[in-house]
């Protein structure tokens, strides 16, 4: 079986438009995005609206990078409307391809001639459903559950069986690479639901898995004694220490996810995959730059990694603390004010905290994505200090360009 090894695309995650620049500065192929309730992202993303749709196609293609709009929740007869009306514009608009999972969805983007994504969402597990599901779509994302050897066997058939998506080219196959990871089976989780009639089969998730919780026997009231007392939430999927087996097995298209993550995430795993990428192309994939990254890796959010079930593992790894373990975190300190384009010089305003000399900063917008600095030579009213306090504004050079109402952060380390 041939493996074109170099055509590995990697997709990353938008949740807003400081994101989704922060997806293209990482070197992404392409974005995915969701439209306000429907996509499984409606409640943890800042999301977009109807009306961006047309702004996100011209950025992407003005960037050389694909779109692709997720419409993968469960859908009911009041929701279809806009359904169709989202998929009119995407097509309107010239999105590249529609992520989707319900049947009425993906009949009408393949009558009106869009191209699909089958979300995972639809747990296709085995040669049969891809053969069934290739009269829709050319490229399927496979359950999250499956191990490589079961991945490889469905690339292999898909091959072996000359299996090809309406375009008539070969079915491309999509997987995760690195992102949250629930514990229900590809996200299908009824707990939110019960618990907050929130569903996270809509997007709504509570993230009741995310919290501590005691086993007891009803019938006793005996306490159960655990190790960990989060009994239901997993470590995030990372799978840069063996991304070379992963690109091996004949996948085309690694997938991050992250809508629901800050802009500094989405930059940071986009580089780190991307790079990792090249360095499997150029035979250069070692273990320095794997420890690198990983290290890059645990700056960003993360509830601490594990390899999913691609390695031939049964059971979750599940965490052992509430929230993000990221070595580096980010507080907030004030906003751009002024730049001066011909001297290239920004002014900040310092809305809480102090900042001095040295600090690592990052920059966050919606048209400027993501910048990292350290401070040096800032100028208060003038005059050279090595603090700025609260209320105060500065100024310093820059190499790029921001814009008003910027935001910047101090990165400490935890």
């Amino acid at each position: 079986m041939f493996i074109d090894k170099k055509n590995v695309k990697l997709l990353s995650p938008a949740g807003n438009f400081s994101c989704l620049i922060a997806a293209i500065n990482g070197g992404a192929d392409a974005i995915y995005f969701g439209i306000e309730h429907l996509n499984m992202r409606s409640r943890s993303s800042k999301n977009f609206k109807i009306e961006d749709i047309k702004y996100i196609s011209n950025i992407c293609k003005s960037n050389n990078i694909l779109s692709c709009l997720a419409i993968n929740t469960i859908l009911y007869d009041h929701d279809l409307s806009f359904a169709k009306k989202i998929i009119d514009k995407a097509k309107e608009f010239k999105i590249d391809s529609l992520i989707l999972m319900d049947q009425s969805v993906i009949q009408y983007a393949k009558n009106i001639g869009i191209k699909i994504h089958l979300s995972t969402q639809l747990n296709i597990n085995n040669i049969e459903m891809v053969k069934f599901y290739s009269k829709f779509s050319d490229i399927i994302v496979l359950s999250r559950e499956l191990s490589l050897t079961q991945i490889k066997r469905i690339i292999y058939k898909i091959n072996k069986f000359n299996i090809r998506g309406p375009s008539g080219n070969l079915l491309k196959i999509e997987i995760f690479c690195h992102g949250a990871f629930c514990m229900a089976i590809s996200g299908k989780c009824y707990l939110s639901l019960h618990s907050y009639n929130s569903s996270a089969n809509r997007g709504a998730c509570k993230q009741n898995c995310r919290r501590k919780y005691i086993l007891i026997d009803m019938e006793t009231g005996f306490e159960i004694k655990v190790d960990n007392k989060y009994l239901m939430s997993s470590k995030d999927l990372c799978t840069i220490n063996f991304l070379d087996e992963i690109i091996n097995s004949g996948i085309n298209i690694l997938k991050i996810e992250g809508r629901g993550r800050s802009t500094d995430y989405v930059y940071t795993t986009t580089k780190c995959y991307k790079e990792a990428i090249k360095s499997i192309y150029d035979n250069t994939f070692n273990k320095e730059k794997i420890n690198y990254w990983m290290n890059k890796l645990k700056e960003v959010y993360n509830r601490g990694f594990w390899s999913g079930y691609y390695l031939g593992q049964n059971i979750g790894e599940w965490v052992n603390s509430s929230g993000s373990i990221s070595t580096n975190k980010k507080i907030y300190i004030g906003k751009i004010v002024n730049f001066y384009k011909k001297v290239k010089i920004g002014e900040f305003l310092i809305e809480s905290y102090n900042i001095k000399e040295y600090d690592k900063i990052i920059i966050i917008g919606n048209k400027t994505g993501i910048k990292k600095l350290i401070i040096k030579n800032p100028f208060v009213n003038g005059k050279k200090k090595k603090i700025v306090k609260k209320g105060e504004k500065f100024t310093i050079t820059l190499n790029f360009r921001v814009r008003l109402s910027d935001k910047f952060y101090k990165l400490i380390n935890r």
